[in-house]
């Protein structure tokens, strides 16, 4: 099942001449959050409240090159999280969306 990554499309610029993505997160948490598309709506006004645009990044995890692991986050609601480098070539989607 395909799942999603949300980013701002400056965080998105940082790798456009890459063959990987990065969020913030991997750095300060260890890993990129996802979320399942039931998800989507609530991790967009939790966290993105206040950006014009963010892109919503459809994820194929039988493409993924690293570890995905699904696990218990907010409210015990199991949520899809990359432990490396997003390899692009497992983004099936890739939508800029105003919000």
């Amino acid at each position: 099942m395909n799942f999603y990554h949300i980013t701002t499309p400056e965080q998105w610029a940082k790798f456009a001449d890459t063959d990987y993505y990065e969020a913030e997160s991997l750095a300060t948490e260890g890993f990129i959050h996802g979320s399942y598309a039931e998800q989507v709506p609530e991790s967009l006004n939790r966290y993105y409240k206040g950006c014009e645009r963010v892109y919503i990044i459809t994820i194929d995890p039988t493409l993924l090159t690293t570890n995905f692991i699904v696990e218990p986050s907010r409210n015990g609601e199991l949520f899809p999280h990359i432990y490396g480098q997003l390899n692009k070539s497992a983004i099936v989607e890739l939508e800029n969306r105003a919000i």
